[in-house]
């Protein structure tokens, strides 16, 4: 859910429109694969309803997923294939957005685009930053300053100001995909 406060937070109304619009519904079952690990993806994956669970090689759990997060962003911004496999956990209904649509339009839509990125970039500085405090890099009492790095549940202030916008966004955009 966390992903979806940062890019929800940061798009625009007619942004979460165009993309149900352009979206396609995708309903799996339980223990159904989205995203195999070395294999090139060509999608991006929005949660709309269920769960899912991101392993490594071997099946350690890494993290579980939910209404308004987001796969296959980082295969959008590199074509390298992806290093984790995401499982449905439950049935899930997901809206399914071609990388090369999105990227047509990132490309024509500099608003568009400002916003994205600049979404993706948030939370992807968290995710690396919930990471680097689970190694222990950064904790207190690891001799990294006394303020050491914030709670890796702990939401940024812009973020919390966009909260309430976020939810908001990700009800509506629900309610259109449900359709």
């Amino acid at each position: 859910m966390r992903k979806a406060l940062y890019i929800l937070g940061e798009l625009e109304d007619r942004d979460i429109v165009w993309l149900a619009t352009i979206g396609k519904r995708l309903s799996l079952g339980e223990a159904q694969p989205v995203i195999r690990a070395g294999q090139v993806i060509d999608t991006l994956y929005l949660v709309v309803d269920g769960r899912l669970v991101v392993t490594m090689d071997g099946g350690t759990p890494l993290a579980e997923l939910g209404p308004g997060d987001i796969v296959g962003e980082m295969s959008l911004i590199e074509k390298r294939p992806p290093a984790v496999t995401v499982t449905t956990r439950s049935q899930c209904l997901l809206l399914a957005i071609a990388h090369a649509t999105l990227r047509e339009e990132l490309e024509r839509n500099e608003g568009l685009a400002a916003r994205f990125y600049r979404a993706l970039a948030v939370f992807l500085s968290d995710r690396l930053r919930g990471t680097v405090s689970r190694l222990g890099y950064g904790t207190a009492g690891s001799g990294d300053g006394p303020e050491s790095f914030a709670d890796e549940n702990e939401l940024d202030e812009v973020v919390l100001d966009r909260v309430s916008l976020a939810g908001d966004r990700l009800r509506r955009l629900v309610e259109m995909v449900e359709r």
